[in-house]
């Protein structure tokens, strides 16, 4: 299905705006902090590239789903952790620091790990010859839109930092808006899809965010890392996102019925993300 002009133009703006809003809470420290945790941040992005991208695949082939809402599926387990996560985890008492070093470099990363992935699972789903593999052009249009406003954001807050520690509080909450305002406008788009696969699709969807969270979460801790790391890890590995991964599937894939996984999964982490943040905690509390 083809996209409207208006959603061409609005998609580009909201990733370009919530991708500011990132900028503008991090420095170049954020990217050297990378050296000093070196097993959370291994642990944290083989998690993040390698098993989810797997755990997804195999959801998607047992889930018994459409082909092209197995690969909106293994798109949003390809995308990186969404700014949203560094909210939850400071809520949930994990090491934000760690969170925010994380996200710049999964977003940097994903931008090369992005298109292999989607182009396997569009291939294996979908059969050779029967999808158009992610042009070159439009990798580097994402490549643009995701690290253009993240590399402004950047220089406001190390030219300009009390602007910015005063914007980025609005920014977050105009980037929720406009996620809600994606997800609405998906869902009224794909209505008659997500009627007709909504049974299908809500389990696997739940159950890859669970397995996000807790893959997250006490794969670190089996390797004795920190609570606080591993209550980050979780929140960055289980927060994806959402917004990047309809983007490209509306904008570079043309394929709006493929945004509709995305965009549920973006629903139900705020709920779930609450809960494991919750239940962590809990856990922390009954232990002392």
């Amino acid at each position: 299905m083809q996209q409207s002009a208006a959603t061409s133009l609005f998609l580009p703006i909201a990733l370009g705006i919530i991708m500011l809003g990132l900028g503008l809470s991090l420095t170049l420290e954020d990217f050297k902090r990378v050296t000093r945790y070196p097993k959370a941040m291994t642990i944290a992005l083989v998690s993040q590239m390698v098993l989810l991208p797997i755990l997804c695949f195999g959801i998607a082939i047992l889930s018994g789903l459409n082909p092209v809402l197995c690969v909106g599926l293994v798109l949003l387990a390809a995308s990186p952790g969404g700014p949203t996560a560094n909210l939850y985890s400071h809520l949930s008492k994990g090491d934000v620091a760690l969170n925010i070093s994380l996200t710049a470099v999964n977003s940097v990363l994903t931008l090369f790990t992005l298109p292999f992935i989607v182009n396997l699972a569009m291939e294996y789903f979908m059969g050779a010859g029967q999808y158009i593999p992610l042009p070159f052009a439009k990798v580097i249009e994402v490549f643009v839109v995701v690290l253009v406003p993240v590399a402004i954001g950047m220089v406001i807050k190390s030219k300009a930092p009390l602007f910015a520690e005063k914007m980025n509080k609005p920014v977050k909450i105009v980037s929720a808006l406009l996620l809600i305002i994606i997800i609405v406008s998906v869902t009224v788009r794909e209505k008659q899809v997500l009627m007709d696969h909504s049974a299908q699709l809500g389990l696997p969807v739940l159950l890859f965010n669970i397995l996000s969270l807790a893959t997250g979460y006490y794969l670190p801790r089996l390797f004795n890392v920190d609570k606080k790391q591993a209550i980050a890890i979780g929140m960055e590995i289980g927060i994806h996102n959402g917004t990047l991964a309809i983007y490209i599937a509306l904008n570079v894939l043309n394929n709006s019925a493929m945004s509709i996984p995305p965009a549920i999964y973006s629903l139900l982490m705020f709920f779930t993300a609450a809960a494991f943040g919750f239940l962590v905690n809990l856990g922390k509390q009954q232990t002392a």
